[in-house]
């Protein structure tokens, strides 16, 4: 049976739906043209200055940050949520095994399935709020668990069980090394952490909310927003951001390097930004991080960013094109020590929380998020008539 849609019924919308509002949110914003983001009524960037992981967390699921009480409260209990189930833990080796080159994150999706499982998600169409908001926070706290057992195996090593004693991000290190971080390590890797929980309807937030809209259960929503960003164009560029720097190698190839590929037409991973049209407020606070750690590899990739700028400009006139979250997010993580094969998935450490939100936010509308696409195809052949 053909069903015909009349014209009039039809919103034409720009490709990528570039620009179109598709809901409301209380969650945050971008603001690309002043170059500004934030989390409720918080700016982002003050927040990973002043404030803890833990905080941030309270402030997206419950919508207010905490008071000292609250805080030492919502930190304690998200704490004693890190320990996986036995049955999650005892299918990760063959999980690690079976993800092999493809790494942690790919692993992520399938053991978010088991733990969901294991802990008895069920469809946020059928359950309260409080119930969605114990998944959501249950799901988040044994995320780094997941990523940092599933890369330690992957490399022939146990996994490092998790401590209480330790903030999110500090136990996130230890998971991942076996060793205590300095403090110095652990704060640069919480604000990055805390800076990218959240940044508009981008793509694994949309795809998300798009489960969500369906009723689906939290481990749901999570895997496809997981399976969104493991694509290149989303949440893959911070090790890609570091290869340029590798392949440049010194000063004096900064500029034959960057115009050769730019007069290609290919992308200079680190650099532009769908929504902004300044500098990414990201880029500057992880360059203030990195330049206080210091050393060569800070400094050369200072005079990159200063050398692709202006050939950008040059030979891109009329367009804002500055370094994006990821080129000096992976001058932080490897000051840091993560390897890059954890870039991804640490941005997946963080960006759990703001799918959450967003999950949580979107399990409150009861329409189904479903547009329709113009077929473009032969014409079909339609019989003249159907018989029963």
């Amino acid at each position: 049976m053909t069903v015909n849609r009349s014209a009039s019924t039809l919103v034409e919308v720009p490709r990528g739906l570039a620009g179109v509002v598709v809901t409301d949110t209380e969650v945050g914003d971008v603001r690309g043209t002043e170059g500004f983001y934030h989390y409720r009524e918080h700016s982002a960037v003050e927040l990973a200055r002043t404030r803890g992981f833990e905080d941030v967390w309270h402030l997206l699921v419950h919508g207010a940050l905490p008071d000292r009480e609250r805080a030492a409260a919502f930190a304690a209990g998200t704490a004693a949520l890190r320990r996986l189930p036995a049955e999650v833990r005892t299918a990760l080796p063959a999980v690690a095994a079976a993800s092999g080159a493809s790494g942690p994150l790919a692993g992520l999706r399938t053991a978010l399935s088991l733990l969901g499982a294991a802990k008895g998600f069920r469809p946020v169409y059928d359950i309260g709020a409080d119930r969605r908001r114990a998944d959501t926070v249950a799901a988040c706290a044994a995320v780094p668990t997941l990523l940092t057992a599933l890369y330690r195996l992957g490399q022939g090593l146990d996994p490092v069980e998790p401590r209480e004693d330790l903030s999110y991000a500090a136990n996130y290190l230890y998971m991942l090394t076996g060793t205590e971080p300095d403090s110095r390590r652990a704060r640069a890797v919480e604000q990055y952490l805390i800076s990218t929980i959240d940044h508009g309807f981008n793509a694994s937030t949309f795809t998300a909310r798009v489960i969500a809209s369906t009723g689906a259960d939290v481990a749901a929503c999570l895997v496809g927003a997981v399976g969104a960003l493991s694509g290149p164009l989303h949440g893959g560029a911070p090790s890609r951001a570091l290869d340029t720097l590798d392949a440049i190698g010194t000063p004096d190839r900064i500029d034959p390097w960057i115009r050769e590929r730019v007069l290609a037409g290919d992308r200079v991973m680190g650099f532009g930004h769908a929504v902004y049209r300044t500098e990414d407020p990201r880029s500057r606070m992880l360059r203030e991080i990195a330049q206080d750690f210091g050393g060569p590899r800070v400094e050369f990739a200072v005079e990159v960013e200063r050398h692709v700028e202006r050939i950008l400009a040059e030979l891109k006139p009329g367009r804002e094109l500055h370094t994006n979250v990821e080129f000096y997010a992976g001058v932080v993580m490897e000051l840091c020590g993560l390897p890059r094969e954890m870039f991804t998935p640490t941005f997946a450490a963080a960006r759990v929380v703001g799918w959450s939100a967003n999950i949580l936010e979107q399990a409150t509308d009861s329409k189904i998020i479903r547009p329709v696409a113009r077929y473009v195809g032969p014409e079909p052949i339609v019989a003249d008539a159907v018989t029963a």
